[in-house]
This record gives C-alpha cells, structure tokens and sequence, in this order.
C-alpha cells in the first residue's frame, strides 16, 4: 500500500490554486459591483430626475436639476394632468387600442409560429424569413394611410389596430417559434391518435405552454404599442385620443410649453401601468427570453 508524497512541487500547486480562487472570487466581486454602478447610473439617474422634477413647482422645475424640490406637490401635479390634460380619455383610448392588438398579435402569431416552427421545408423557411422581416424593414407609412383611407378606416380605433397587429406580428412570431421547436411533438401525436383536432391541440397542448415566452411578447408589444406616437400621428390624425399622442398634442400646442413638472407627472401616471404589468410577468419575461428567443 503506498501512500502520497508531500513535495515542495505539490505546496507550490495548492497555494497557486489558492491564489488563482483569490483572485476569481474577487474579480467576480468588482465585477457585480461595477454593474450595479452602471445600472444605478443608466437607469437611478434619469429616474431620479423625473420622480423630483414631477414634484416641484413650475419656478423650480423651469431647469430640470437632480436636488429636491422645497416644497413637494406631486400629488398636485398628477391632479392637474388629469383633469388639465384630459388624461382619462386618453387613458381609456390607449387601452382601447392596446389590449385588443396585443391580443390579436398574439393570438395569430402564436398560430402562425406552430405552423412554421412544424413544417421545417424550405417553402416554409422562405415564410418565415418574410414573416420576420417587419422587425428590420419598417412599413410604409404614406401606403398604409392611403389602404386605410380606402377601405374606410382612416382615423377610427379598428385601422389603428389592424395596422399594430400587422407591425408587431413578426415580433410575436420570432419569439414564439424558436421556443415551439423546444416543444416535443410526440404531445401533439399523440392527442391526434387520440382524434383531436388541429385547433384543438393548439388550445389545450401547445398554448398553455407558451406561458413564459407569450408573456415576453406581451410586456414588448405592450411597450411598443402604449408608447407609439408615429403611427398614431398619422393615421389616426387626431380622431382619437392616445396617451401618448395628446402628450405630444398639448405639449406642442403649448399649454405644457416650460411646464416641464406638468409633462414629467404626465410620464410617470401614463407608465404606470407598464410597470404594473413589468412587475406581474417579470420571472415568465425572463424565462421567456433565455427559453425561447434564443433558440
């Protein structure tokens, strides 16, 4: 029976491991600590700045600074964008158009993804370039105004969905398909031994299981549509009230002209909800993106 040797080699090895671990562990160390930095400096600052100037009077908030306002009137300043900037129509006009394109959106797309996610031929992988080429290639606007004007639906809440549906469609489908392909198709073979229709097996197999990744595409064309001000400009051309749209309308048209208390109360009650739904989906959103938009 032999037994191991202590050498000078081996001590050598041990404490040039343990060195090696040393600096590991604080390398990691300094690393999570300069992101923090950069995340409280890209993201603390500028919310830092819109929480105190939202709070100041219209003399302090003249020049947007980051030191506290003397005397705070936040909950003033969200009063008067209500009632002043007609916040409540605009409110019920955003969700008017938000909820069903984003339903429609991704209702479709998460069809569409099955179709092109199970018939891997290259007619189908032609489609599927096509289908994502709308997160590159922007739409022509003057085109879809002049189709809309047309079919009689220049300025009304159905074009305005009609046309966010047809934008953030490639967005849904490029999410959902990568993560289909994950999806073991023995579940659909056998429910369609088990005579199940194809509409059938996609709402009660393959939709439950869009969870994470649908709640991805949600938070996103959520985000796109609730913020949009260029397309709303244009086709909706005043018709309609939007969040964002009457912030633009009666920033320019100079009612919140230095008010710039007035426009940052205005930012922080029309995010709100964004950051609700943020908050409610974040651990699907994030296991939505590493699951399926990377596949």
């Amino acid at each position: 029976m032999t037994s191991a040797t202590y050498t000078p080699d081996t001590a050598t090895q041990a404490q040039s491991s343990t060195t090696v671990n040393k600096r590991s562990k604080t390398g990691t160390i300094v690393h999570a600590v300069l992101v923090v930095l950069v995340m409280l400096v890209l993201l603390g600052v500028p919310f830092w700045l819109l929480i105190v100037t939202a709070g100041k009077s219209q003399a302090e908030a003249i020049r947007p600074t980051m030191s506290l306002p003397s005397h705070w009137q936040l909950l003033q300043n969200f009063s008067t964008v209500i009632t002043d900037g007609k916040m409540i129509k605009a409110f019920f006009g955003s969700v008017i158009v938000t909820v069903p394109s984003v339903f429609l959106a991704l209702l479709l797309g998460s069809m569409a993804s099955w179709v092109l996610a199970r018939r891997a031929t290259k007619p189908m992988t032609v489609v599927y370039a096509l289908s994502i080429s709308g997160l590159v290639l922007p739409p022509a606007v003057v085109t879809v105004m002049m189709l809309l004007k047309i079919i009689g639906l220049s300025g009304t809440a159905l074009g305005m969905i009609g046309v966010y549906v047809g934008i953030y469609l490639s967005t849904v489908i490029f999410f959902v398909t990568g993560f289909i392909r994950t999806i073991p198709i023995s579940l659909e073979e056998a429910a369609r031994m088990d005579g199940a229709s194809p509409m059938r097996i996609f709402f009660t197999i393959i939709l439950p299981l869009l969870g994470p990744t649908l709640a991805t595409a949600t938070i996103l064309v959520t985000l796109y549509i609730w913020n949009d001000v260029f397309y709303s400009l244009f086709i909706l051309s005043g018709k309609m009230d939007l969040l964002p749209l009457n912030l633009y309308n009666i920033a320019s048209a100079g009612l919140y002209l230095n008010n710039w208390h007035l426009i940052f109360a205005y930012i922080i009650l029309m995010s709100l909800p964004l950051l609700i739904i943020f908050a409610l989906a974040q651990r699907k959103i994030i296991s939505g993106i590493t699951g399926g938009a990377v596949k």
